[in-house]
């Protein structure tokens, strides 16, 4: 399956992005949809993905489009939750590992760069621990929060509010980016300087 063409290229050095979003299925597919072109749009300048391993909700368009874009899909998904995600079946390589730490971990280590769909306690419990993990200089890797139609306004409301009592620098909101558009996603992967440094695995 060819590539489609496209007119700019990421860094060199950016080879695999994670994806965080949820696994239920039942909402509104508007998305879905943005579920698919993001991955589509990360297909087409022959970026690896990597996610959580399931076959439903917002996790299977990513998956699905991405493969179906000619692109390389990893998935990493614990033996005791497999079954109530569904893991998907036609992945270019699925590890199945022992506990959710093992799947974050390998997630964060095998990705240099990160954007967070929509998605639900899941999403938000990896959103948080990829953003801590890079507060306590574990990894200096983009992290991008997508934010469709102001469905994390919530989120980055209380970040601020965070910030303004004193629980958090200001320098904490420079961790991550938001981006409304996929090209607004593409543009800040483009703009992202490269991770200086991997991921101190014995640290977490």
């Amino acid at each position: 399956m060819s590539f489609i063409p496209v007119k700019r290229d990421l860094p060199v050095l950016v080879h695999s992005v994670c994806v965080y979003c949820g696994s239920s299925s039942g909402v509104s597919e508007k998305y879905t949809q943005i579920a698919k072109e993001i991955a589509t749009a990360l297909a087409q300048r022959k970026l690896r993905i990597v996610y959580g391993g399931g076959h439903v909700g917002l996790m299977g368009a990513v998956a699905d489009a991405a493969l179906q874009a000619g692109t390389e899909v990893i998935g990493i998904i614990p033996e005791h939750i497999k079954a109530k995600e569904v893991q998907h079946t036609g992945l270019t390589k699925l590890h199945v590992v022992a506990d959710m730490h093992t799947r974050k971990r390998m997630m964060v280590e095998n990705s240099d760069a990160f954007i967070i769909l929509p998605g639900g306690l899941g999403t938000l419990d990896e959103t948080f621990e990829i953003l801590t993990w890079k507060k306590l200089s574990l990894h200096n890797k983009p992290i991008i929060i997508f934010n469709l139609d102001g469905f994390w306004d919530p989120l980055l409301a209380l970040i601020d509010q965070i910030v303004v009592q004193g629980f958090a620098t200001p320098s904490d909101q420079a961790l991550f980016k938001v981006a409304t558009t996929v090209d607004g996603v593409i543009e800040i992967l483009e703009q992202s300087s490269t991770p200086e440094k991997g991921v101190l695995t014995g640290r977490m």
